[in-house]
């Protein structure tokens, strides 16, 4: 697949007496270190790179996919890893660029995905920079927009130091613990003729460092705390997209008897409907989830998000042993505090999670477990098909409209009823955007469809109405590059997690509740969001405002996106959560959640 053949578009490839420039080896060495896709939006600072990749390349990887704010494009690199688990390449214009895209790469970084970002810059030396423009797309040090929330950052002046540079940086994101990187390209080495094409150094003669793995002596005694553990809990993290790895976690945890929570902030990591599977996930811990905790002697968690905030929740006072694992501190830095709470732990392992995992599980003797199979999607309510929206009701109904498909669920919003949903497979949900950034949905929903294509997974998910609008544009790349999935926009109008925090801040202050829409509702005038994505050459639904609605519209958005067409569903919800609703669901026999 490449974004020139994907528009229909036939380029002649550059003959060899066009010569050889700067920028033809970047893009030639990009395509040694396995890119696959470039995101970008088009800039001055990159026109030798980017004449590169259409003239010299042709249709070979990497292939440019073009996309209407730098934003989107490193939202797409993240939602592409998120799939895969490898990076693909990122362009960003100059300073002015590089600060639209400052949100995405901080969520990518909390999130801990591969991706290499190229910057460009106008030229360094001053004598050679056209008046006004030139000045104003350079810096001196550009790397450090973002230097604290990438894991590297270069910024070579001659073709030699950038082949090394790209080979480090591709190396750098793709070992653990992962993050982005990113290399500045200058625009007079991109623009500089070379006298023929330097010979490149095999990728292969560097390579990414293997998994960091315990010694021996903590892998038993990891095991020796474990066989007498009597009440056992797994706290399964930031974990690998691997079948295989998720039969070894199942076959763990079932020969210990070991209760296994997960998060809904990360991915898909365990089956929520095993019977050792003690709570639904969630962004906060629940009553059953805390219990769980606090009933523990031996707590094993593998790279857990906020594994001090997490224990603090549940019992400041927790008197089990703490085993965690866990390379996230190579990346704690003074500037940012996405490192969470300081965590205890009895022994730390600073081991790659799923590593350990094997280790672990071949120590006590576990099997290798089962592959998961590819199942249709389990949803586990259901509701009138008169009754309006919530989120609640708005996961029955789609689930309901699901029940048939294989699909990835690639975004849920805050407000989703984690109850009604069961993940069997390493696919089944990719997990959040890493730093609660608002307007990231659509380019990762793009970027997991990108990834998803071909693979009979469905990518589905459920957007806010404020992420969606902040994005809107994003959706045009899906269309272009006629990428298929299913958008339900959960639509209340409002930037409604504020409202909740302006209705606390009202009752503490003794004041009028009533008021907290005041400065968050997206109405008067209403936003046609559908129309919007028709307009973007998407096909648009709704808006709809019931259950039995928003099965139709599901039913006929699934159908256009087998057929390869985006879809986004305009689905209008009431603001919050309503007991009452709640109060009138049904499950599906067999399907009761745990919590």
């Amino acid at each position: 697949m490449n974004d020139l053949t994907l528009s229909g578009i036939d380029v002649p490839v550059a003959s060899s007496d066009n010569g050889i420039w700067g920028s033809d080896v970047v893009a030639q060495m990009l395509r040694a270190l396995d890119i696959p896709y470039l995101a970008l939006n088009p800039g001055s600072s990159f026109r030798g790179l980017h004449d590169s990749l259409v003239n010299h390349l042709g249709n070979q990887q990497p292939q440019m996919l073009l996309c209407l704010h730098e934003e989107h494009a490193v939202a797409v690199a993240h939602g592409y890893a998120k799939v895969t688990g490898k990076p693909m390449g990122v362009i960003l214009h100059s300073n002015v660029g590089l600060m639209h895209g400052v949100m995405a790469i901080y969520n990518a970084w909390c999130d801990r995905v591969p991706m290499l970002i190229l910057g460009a810059t106008g030229p360094v030396d001053a004598a050679e920079r056209r008046p006004w423009i030139d000045w104003l797309h350079t810096a001196k040090d550009q790397g450090a927009l973002i230097r604290p929330y990438v894991k590297w950052d270069d910024q070579p002046v001659s073709v030699a130091a950038t082949i090394d540079s790209l080979i480090r940086a591709s190396n750098l994101t793709r070992s653990a613990p992962q993050a982005p990187t990113y290399v500045c390209l200058d625009v007079s080495m991109q623009e500089k003729r070379l006298e023929e094409m330097p010979l490149l150094p095999d990728p292969k003669r560097f390579a990414v460092a293997s998994p960091s793995v315990p010694a021996a002596a903590e892998i038993d005694r990891v095991a020796g705390l474990l066989r007498n553990a009597k009440t056992p809990l797994i706290l399964f993290g930031r974990m690998s997209r691997s079948e295989s790895d998720w039969g070894r976690r199942v076959a763990l945890a079932e020969h210990l008897g070991a209760a296994v929570v997960t998060d809904i902030k990360t991915a898909a990591v365990f089956p929520t409907d095993h019977p050792l599977h003690a709570a639904k996930p969630s962004f906060f811990l629940d009553a059953q989830a805390a219990d769980t905790i606090r009933a523990a002697d031996v707590i094993l968690a593998f790279d857990w998000v906020d594994l001090g905030g997490t224990l603090r929740q549940a019992d400041s006072a927790l008197s089990a042993r703490v085993i965690s694992v866990s390379l996230d501190h190579h990346l704690h830095n003074g500037w940012s505090m996405d490192h969470q709470a300081l965590a205890p732990a009895d022994l730390h392992l600073a081991a790659d999670p799923d590593a350990t995992m094997h280790l672990i599980a071949d120590e006590l003797g576990a099997g290798r477990g089962s592959a998961p199979a590819i199942l249709p999607a389990l949803p586990v309510l259901s509701f009138d098909g008169e009754r309006s929206l919530d989120v609640v009701s708005l996961a029955a109904a789609m689930g309901e409209a699901l029940r048939e498909e294989v699909i990835s669920l690639v975004r849920l919003p805050l407000g989703w009823a984690t109850e009604a949903w069961h993940f069997r497979h390493p696919l089944d949900y990719l997990g959040i955007d890493g730093g609660a950034g608002i307007g990231s949905g659509p380019g990762m929903l793009i970027g997991a469809a990108l990834a998803l294509k071909g693979s009979g997974r469905l990518p589905v998910a459920v957007l806010g109405d404020g992420d969606t609008m902040m994005a809107a544009s994003a959706l045009w790349t899906a269309a272009h590059y006629k990428l298929p999935f299913v958008a339900i926009v959960s639509n209340n109008r409002s930037f409604y997690n504020d409202e909740i925090h302006q209705e606390r801040v009202a009752k503490q202050r003794q004041r009028p509740v009533e008021n907290k829409w005041i400065g968050q509702r997206i109405d008067e005038p209403d936003i046609d969001i559908a129309a919007i994505a028709r307009a973007q050459g998407l096909t648009g639904i709704g808006p709809v405002r019931t259950v039995a609605a928003l099965r139709d519209a599901v039913a006929e958005a699934v159908k256009a996106a087998r057929a390869g067409a985006s879809v986004l569903i305009d689905a209008r919800v009431m603001p919050g959560y309503n007991p009452a609703m709640a109060a009138g669901m049904t499950r599906h026999a067999g399907q009761a959640p745990k919590g």
